[in-house]
């Protein structure tokens, strides 16, 4: 039995690594096409082995810790941004009874990791003794938590429409139409939100080159470097499958019956992927006090409301979900 769970999880974490790895390459080659420049186009045919060239560097080269840093939260904190961002993926249903654990409270466990992994930037950013890194944690954990409550009254909604907290159960409550036509509003909101979540552009305040350096990372190289790297896109990944499942139908794709089920999530994984390379290579940034302004007077507002008008319309009804 635990043979099998071991089996599991490896078939889990090495996919996810690998498709973090050719995230960075899709993003620098598309970014680059944007731009009018080719990308890296040496390493490999056509530049695909960079994401291994640059992982054997940062593997190869020496972990410098400052001086006068705390050393064990120093190289704990990226350890776990790392370790967050993969257990999160436990719950997410690639295919009907395609899962490695089926929690009832899915939503809540992605929400209860997803508020861990502010300690992780705080920890790096305090631990580092460095002012730069010092404000982009801080920065990042206001961030994080003022758009993690847009995203949870999105998802409430999601959930007093079903009436539970199972992902595997709000896809199958999609099979004859998406909920991102009737919570079309939501749906702009959620993915508006997912990139501050994510400390995406245009929303990276915490990494802001001009300002803060590097932010929250400035004083990491080498592998403790690679975790954060590889923790923020395994995070994006997570975003971008999040939405699938709670506005696209997750595995569902009615157009296309003949392909697998994990196919068809991939597929939309796909999007949430050129989502977050465009808004990157489109976008300006926006300063500190706009990025405030559009969570707490903007998006939060609105999804409030829109979470009372859902629950009074399934009140008035009575067509509220057992």
């Amino acid at each position: 039995m635990l043979l099998i769970i071991f089996f599991k999880i490896l078939f889990l974490i090495i996919p996810l690594l690998i498709s973090v790895a050719y995230f960075t390459i899709a993003e620098r080659k598309i970014m680059g096409a944007i731009q009018m420049r080719r990308g890296p186009n040496v390493t490999g045919y056509i530049g695909l082995l960079q994401p291994l060239a640059d992982g054997a560097k940062l593997f190869a080269k020496e972990t410098i810790i400052p001086n006068n840093s705390n050393e064990q939260l120093f190289l704990t904190a990226p350890f776990m941004a790392l370790s967050l961002s993969i257990i999160s993926w436990a719950v997410i249903p690639f295919g009907e009874g395609l899962f490695l654990c089926d929690l009832n409270l899915g939503i809540i466990y992605i929400f209860a990791i997803s508020a861990l992994n502010v300690y992780s930037l705080l920890f790096a950013g305090w631990s580092s003794n460095s002012k730069y890194a010092y404000l982009g944690s801080i920065r990042s954990a206001a961030q994080m938590i003022s758009y993690e409550i847009s995203i949870g009254f999105s998802c409430l909604i999601v959930i007093i429409s079903v009436g539970s907290y199972n992902l595997s159960k709000i896809v199958l409550f999609q099979t004859n139409i998406w909920f991102m036509i009737p919570f079309f509003p939501i749906f702009i909101i959620f993915y508006i939100s997912i990139l501050a979540e994510t400390n995406r552009h245009p929303f990276d305040l915490p990494e802001a080159e001009s300002e803060l350096v590097s932010g929250y990372n400035v004083e990491y190289s080498a592998m403790p470097f690679a975790q954060f790297f590889l923790g923020e896109y395994a995070n994006m990944l997570l975003m971008s499958v999040f939405g699938s499942i709670l506005f696209l139908g997750g595995w569902l794709l009615n157009l296309l019956f003949f392909l697998p089920e994990p196919v068809n999530l991939s597929l939309k994984i796909c999007f949430g992927v050129l989502y977050f390379i465009f808004n990157r290579a489109i976008f300006p940034r926006f300063r500190y006090d706009q990025l405030m302004n559009l969570g707490w007077k903007t998006l939060l507002p609105l999804v409030i409301g829109y979470f009372i008008f859902t629950a009074g319309l399934l009140i008035s009804f009575n067509i509220l979900p057992n």
